[in-house]
């Protein structure tokens, strides 16, 4: 008997589990939906709950409080962000470091246009986890890129790594501008962050 009691919960268990997960995206699903329609303001906990139809008690079973959704909601965006990059970065001949700019800006800016929710949540700085996630993300994309252009020979081998995330901060700031001008991102504000980009790191060229 103990056997069977024993099998039959280990039977249920995946079940749960299965459930479980199923509830975490169908609320974090609940809050990007909000975030792309209605904006940060309107994407409570409450109204989560109630667009993912699950009850607010459950929310809190998986999530113990708003910015606990926020962070986990950018993780899921920074990971397809970065698999874009890499896309875009690793498959691209990059003859100038106005395309290399170009491969980095262009994905970021179809991205954002494509998802508003990633958007209330990348710029304004929705609380320390939020704030801390972007700038490792930054970071890190600077790293690589660093790496990308001294292999390819588009700036000295003995530029620091610095420059690289000092443009990365600037081409952060100036797509704030653009996407507070515009829901779709300012056109003639991405230019000139590609123009600033460029220039900045053509003063470190091979």
């Amino acid at each position: 008997m103990f056997d069977k009691k024993l099998t039959a919960q280990t039977l249920a268990r995946p079940a749960v589990q299965r459930r479980g997960v199923e509830r975490r995206r169908a609320i974090l699903d609940a809050a990007e939906a909000l975030l792309a329609e209605q904006g940060y303001e309107a994407a409570t906990l409450k109204a989560v709950s109630e667009r993912a139809d699950i009850p607010i008690g459950s929310v809190y079973h998986y999530f113990s409080d708003r910015h606990q959704v926020d962070a986990e909601l950018l993780q899921r965006h920074l990971r397809v962000i970065e698999e874009i990059l890499d896309t875009a970065l690793e498959g691209a001949e990059l003859p100038s470091l106005r395309a290399a700019a170009d491969a980095v800006i262009d994905p970021l800016r179809d991205y954002f246009r494509r998802h508003r929710s990633c958007v209330e949540l990348w710029f304004p700085g929705r609380g320390e986890t939020v704030t801390a996630l972007v700038r490792e993300f930054d970071a890190a994309q600077a790293n690589r890129f660093w790496y990308l252009l001294v292999e390819r020979g588009l700036v000295a081998a003995d530029t620091p790594r610095f420059p690289l995330q000092l443009a990365f901060e600037v081409g952060n700031r100036l797509f704030d501008i653009a996407f507070r001008q515009s829901p779709a991102g300012d056109d003639t504000t991405i230019d000139e962050a590609r123009r600033m980009v460029t220039a900045y790191l053509e003063t470190y060229a091979a």
